[in-house]
């Protein structure tokens, strides 16, 4: 009963406040008519009159519903008439009498009242039974005018609720309604979110079906230390999630592509598209006119099919035969037809290619032969020379420690002929090698100690070096057969290096003339010829050759080989 009797009083005085401003309205209008010459008649229907005043006075005022103790915001979109533009925006409030909230009411009246004015809002801080009533907002003296009707209930009612639609399996965020309010200086404001009694979060990662429903939206307003509330009421609804619309579309080739060919070779040319129904279909034009499936054409196409979960892959094949000139001056579509009409084509072309030229390829291959002749016919020619160049100048050669006290053991054998070298010859090769070229050389009649075993003394020299070197000398001179053999089995077994001189004699001897032992020896070493007095320069070919045949000098230290029996030990000790 008591809240029929206060919406009866703040319509009643609504009424009086439109008939007010009508009667005010009608003095304006008949004060005007007053200038008019009295000569005139002017009739004005009443109807236009009351047809003028529905611009003034709405049908039926913008109702607001707000719960009791709760925040409310009445909105003023008025931008008013050109002339009224730039003057001031007035609130009036028609609830138990008419008042001017803007000035006639100052702001420890606005604060007590629970009331602001600020720009275009006016903010009710805190609902009662005593802000229930009109509201009105008016630009200056303006004629136009915006009607509020606020209802303060104890329940909030439908006319508030929000509807919002989130879709399945995707992020969502529920929207609590933003006022103008939060542009107010010194308010700020933070939301939370209630179903059915139970606080949710405003945020889901993941919506689904049990998330549908009627949630409570709270917004809170911090202002000048106190908390305001606004309650709004967001009815969510969860719709299945929206398969994006597939078209069928053409993956290759690109429009305007250009393939190189051959003339008279066979080319296939593939269009591939992606497709969703089976009524979709694809083909190739020659210039503007189709092109056939029959493969007695020289040029045909045909196609093939692949289904794949919801999406048809074609392929349509262009075939050609044998590439022909009038082939090369055609363009050809592929055109993909589809049932939805969102037809495709790509346009392709032919340019010759042209042949490859197998002169160069045969220049190349000659000039890569000639060039490893002529390298090899060079290293073999001046095989000697480079090598030891290499040897005396880059440095190229193994340097890898071997445990060997000489570079080479220079011993003499016997001559059964008068073609051995002589004293003089002999000292003269074992100088050059020592103190030209820096050989270390292992001498018998120097580096023995006397006493020691023959045998036995050549073998720990052939032992402690790494080449043997095999002289010539006089029949008085030199191991004999037995011993030869000796060192033949020795070489053999430790794999060392033997060098076999001769002099131009006994390369004149046939094969066969030389003894059994030598010639092993000769056949299982290197060969070269002493000449005499032409072989005694250090720049002659015999040292080449020799130096060739050669390691090359370590530098080791000279070591004298220990005695073999006991009494070379006495001998040795008594130096």
């Amino acid at each position: 009963m008591i809240t029929k009797r206060v919406q009866s009083r703040y319509e009643c005085g609504y009424c009086l406040a439109r008939a007010g401003f009508i009667t005010k309205l009608l003095g304006v209008y008949c004060a005007a008519l007053q200038g008019i010459m009295m000569e005139k008649v002017v009739v004005i229907p009443m109807f236009l009159l009351l047809s003028s005043l529905t611009g003034v006075f709405p049908g039926s005022p913008t109702d607001i519903y707000v719960k009791a103790e709760e925040m409310v915001e009445l909105y003023c979109p008025l931008n008013g008439e050109d002339n009224q533009r730039d003057a001031e925006l007035i609130w009036t409030t028609h609830t138990s009498q008419e008042m001017d909230l803007t000035h006639n009411m100052s702001s420890a009246e606005q604060k007590r009242r629970d009331l602001l004015v600020h720009g275009r809002s006016l903010v009710i801080f805190k609902a009662t039974a005593k802000h229930q009533g009109i509201y009105s907002c008016s630009r200056g003296n303006s004629s136009s005018q915006l009607w509020f009707r606020v209802t303060v209930n104890t329940k909030q009612r439908n006319e508030s609720t929000h509807p919002q639609t989130c879709h399945t399996r995707e992020s969502c965020t529920l929207i609590c309604p933003n006022t103008p309010a939060e542009n107010i200086l010194n308010i700020t404001s933070n939301s939370i979110c209630q179903k059915e009694g139970e606080t949710k979060d405003c945020y889901f990662t993941s919506v689904e079906e049990k998330d549908h429903g009627v949630y409570t939206c709270t917004r809170s307003y911090l202002y000048y230390g106190q908390i305001y509330n606004m309650t709004f009421t967001v009815l969510l609804d969860i719709q299945p999630k929206e398969k994006p619309e597939k078209y069928p579309v053409i993956i290759s080739p690109h429009n305007s592509d250009v393939f190189p060919v051959y003339l008279g070779s066979t080319v296939v040319i593939d269009c591939k598209a992606v497709m969703y129904s089976d009524d979709d279909m694809m083909f190739w034009l020659s210039s503007d006119s189709f092109l056939e499936t029959n493969s007695s054409f020289p040029v045909y196409y045909n196609y093939t099919n692949e289904i794949n979960a919801d999406k048809i892959q074609m392929t349509a094949a262009l075939v050609f035969k044998e590439v022909s000139e009038e082939d090369l001056l055609q363009n050809y579509t592929c055109k993909l037809q589809t049932v939805t009409g969102r037809s495709s084509f790509v346009t392709i072309a032919l340019a010759q290619k042209p042949r490859l030229s197998y002169v160069p390829l045969a220049v190349g291959i000659v000039s890569i032969v000639l060039v490893t002749v002529l390298t090899i016919i060079i290293y073999v020619r001046f095989q000697i020379p480079i090598t030891l160049f290499l040897r005396d100048t880059v440095g190229c050669h193994s340097s890898t420690s071997d445990e060997k006290s000489y570079d080479a053991f220079l011993m003499c054998y016997k001559s059964d002929t008068d073609t051995g070298l002589n004293e003089y010859d002999r000292k003269c090769l074992e100088s050059v090698l020592e103190e030209r070229f820096g050989y270390s050389l292992c001498l018998y009649d120097r580096d023995v100690l006397p006493g020691e075993a023959v045998s036995e003394a050549v073998l720990d020299c052939i032992q402690q070096s790494r080449t043997v070197l095999l002289v010539p000398t006089s029949p008085e001179t030199g191991p004999g057969s037995g011993l030869l053999s000796a060192i033949h089995a020795a070489l053999v077994e430790r794999q060392a290096r033997l060098v076999f001189i001769k002099t131009e004699k006994t390369e004149g001897l046939r094969s066969g003339s030389l003894p059994h032992a030598l010639q092993l020896l000769s056949e299982a070493g290197a060969c070269v010829t002493w000449k005499g007095m032409r072989s005694m320069q250090p720049s002659s070919p015999f040292w080449k050759h020799l130096r060739y045949h050669l390691p090359a000098p370590q530098h080791a230290p000279k070591i004298r080989l220990l005695p073999q029996t006991s009494q070379d030990v006495t001998v040795w000790s008594n130096v």
